[in-house]
């Protein structure tokens, strides 16, 4: 009897240790549903502009829900970076101690801002896939089941 609830235990481990946590599928920008497939196309940083695929490779989830549907992302980069320009004077301040004008804290904020768009674009999308779209949750039984393609 204790041998088979040593072995439930054990397998019930490897399962939670093989789901990948929310977390950490997000910070890779993976698909919400099956936390496999890659959202994006190519690098965060990359010379080219980046492209987000149609349908997740591993699953088949359709990203963009409906027509418009990553309008909402707007929103959700603009919160990113008004935090991050409140945290780029606070640091400027904090380092430096200048109170006399506004151009420093202005051209702090600014190249934040530029240096940091890349960044807002693609998490603005994960942020509103990942916890701000109703019914968009992990489903393990959706994992790699992409029907091949002749």
């Amino acid at each position: 009897m204790q041998e088979k609830e040593e072995v439930v235990n054990v397998e019930n481990k490897i399962e939670k240790e093989e789901a990948p946590s929310q977390i950490k599928a997000a910070l890779q920008a993976r698909c919400p549903r099956c936390r496999d497939g890659k959202m994006f196309i190519g690098k965060t940083y990359a010379l080219k502009a980046q492209k987000m695929n149609e349908t997740c490779p591993s699953c088949g989830l359709r990203f963009e829900r409906e027509p418009g549907y990553f309008y909402v992302a707007m929103f959700v980069s603009y919160a990113l970076a008004m935090a991050e320009m409140i945290a780029a004077c606070v640091g400027f301040y904090i380092i430096t101690g200048y109170m006399e004008g506004p151009w420093p804290y202005l051209i702090a904020t600014i190249g934040t801002v530029i240096l940091l768009s890349p960044i807002n674009y693609r998490y603005s999308r994960v942020i509103l896939m990942y916890w701000l779209t109703p019914g968009m949750e992990y489903q393990p039984q959706q994992e790699r089941t992409l029907v091949e393609k002749p």
